[in-house]
């Protein structure tokens, strides 16, 4: 038995897979990596187009990155996080450069999930409060609280959930449910909806609003200008403090070092992970604002993990933000998002009736497919498991078959691939796409 037969054998005798009927399961064996590109057990290379789960923002095997793991682990693999360490000083140090003033403590986790349950509980203890509204749209993560947070069927299976959460709509003009005709009407009628809300709820009993700055897997819905001021003036109105869950579209992949500076905006609570170290090891966290740091100042922070600011974890960030600074990442991604992916992609949906609409930033970009421009019908109902999700199976078989691992979810593919992605690499990826699409071209009526 082979090394690879050997790992494929062990993984479907004892591994339990996420999100997965397990006795249908056949997963690739992945056995190397380099750069944008990844390799399976049978030699077949793969552009990878899905960044893994969009956290793999500076590729496989980055050389920096590497180096500060074997240093760090060299020197110090682990320690609880009573005492300091260099590793988790400088890590957190130079995460709160990257934030707005006033934003200059981390609390560190394993996750972007964990993030978002300490995030809503520092919120809840802060204001005496206990209501946290999030959006449907919405995946923050599948632990007991973030999961209830989420807004999308991911939830179901969970509830009831933890109570306090109310879900509300947020902007995404294509599939409006305000019947807004445009950004900026969708924009002041998203704002009148929350409003609202916070009204027939109380807003005197409302904690926090958790907002993932732009929604990642729900649809890469990036909010319109004006929308996310107009929540900020919300919560200082009510006393209300918002969280960004920056988890996937932190850390450059927007074109910004987080999403919300597009939009000037600063939050009281930012979730994070993912790109901060781009998943070499876990790490996670919630950088804090310093109200939230004076309400723990006297007073114990109930809440705590045995691996907060793991030094491996810690010196991978540290190296990653190096890296990132000194190779001008965040700059890269903004213009080659403008420059390169967001002109083939709308060239992408010139051509091919099966695209309603393309939309993104930075390197985070969907292609969301329909059955009729017309009607909006999606190319396969919302939610669409087995026979009814066929169409999108078919069209990342083509893709997988063209040397691209995509991420397909629901109707739409992403196109979120790692932020070191050469521009030739990027064209071939799309070029891939655009052959894939003629699966979907083939199931649009007549009136689309």
């Amino acid at each position: 038995m082979t090394d690879v037969d050997r790992a494929y054998a062990d993984d479907r005798a004892h591994v339990f897979h996420s999100w997965s009927a397990q006795a249908t399961l056949q997963p690739v064996v992945v056995t190397g990596g380099d750069g944008a590109w990844f390799t399976d057990g049978d030699g077949n290379r793969y552009l990878d187009f899905a960044s893994q789960l969009v956290f793999l923002n500076m590729g496989h095997g980055h050389p920096r990155i590497v180096a500060a793991i074997q240093e760090q682990a060299a020197k110090l693999c682990t320690v609880a996080p009573t005492f300091a360490n260099d590793a988790r000083g400088e890590a957190a140090r130079l995460i709160t450069e990257l934030t707005p003033d006033g934003l200059d403590h981390v609390f560190f986790t394993n996750g972007g999930a964990e993030a978002n349950e300490h995030a809503v509980r520092m919120a809840r203890l802060t204001t005496g409060r206990h209501k946290v509204l999030a959006t449907y749209r919405s995946y923050h993560g599948a632990t007991a609280g973030s999961i209830a947070l989420t807004g999308d069927p991911r939830r179901w299976a969970s509830e009831p959930a933890m109570p306090g959460v109310v879900h509300f709509f947020g902007p995404y003009t294509y599939r409006s449910a305000f019947s807004a005709p445009d950004d900026a009407t969708e924009c002041e009628r998203a704002l009148r909806h929350l409003d609202e809300v916070l009204t027939l709820e109380g807003p005197g009993t409302v904690a926090a609003i958790v907002l993932e700055t732009v929604v990642g897997t729900n649809g890469i819905l990036v909010p319109p200008d004006g929308y996310l001021a107009g929540v900020r003036e919300l919560c200082d109105r009510y006393g209300i403090l918002l969280i960004c869950d920056e988890v996937m579209s932190g850390f450059g992949r927007c074109g910004e070092w987080f999403a919300f500076d597009r939009w000037g905006v600063t939050p009281d609570l930012v979730t994070f992970a993912k790109g901060v170290n781009s998943g070499y090891v876990p790490l996670g966290g919630v950088v804090v604002s310093t109200r939230v740091y004076q309400t723990f100042a006297e007073r114990a922070y109930p809440g705590g993990l045995t691996y907060s600011g793991h030094p491996l974890a810690c010196a991978a960030a540290v190296a990653t933000i190096e890296a990132m600074r000194e190779e001008g990442i965040v700059e890269r991604v903004r213009e080659i998002g403008e420059k390169v992916v967001g002109p083939r992609l709308a060239d992408l949906a010139e051509r091919h009736p099966s695209v309603g609409e393309v939309r993104g930033l930075g390197l985070f970009w969907a292609i969301e497919l329909v059955r009729d421009r017309g009607t909006r019908q999606m190319l396969v109902p919302y939610n669409a498991a087995g026979p009814a999700a066929a169409p999108m199976a078919e069209i990342a078989a083509a893709c997988k078959a063209g040397g691209v691992w995509p991420f397909t979810h629901f109707n739409r593919l992403h196109v979120v691939p790692p932020l070191v992605t050469s521009v030739d690499d990027l064209n071939r990826g799309i070029d891939v796409i655009d052959d894939a699409l003629t699966i979907a071209d083939r199931l649009v009526t007549s009136g689309g």
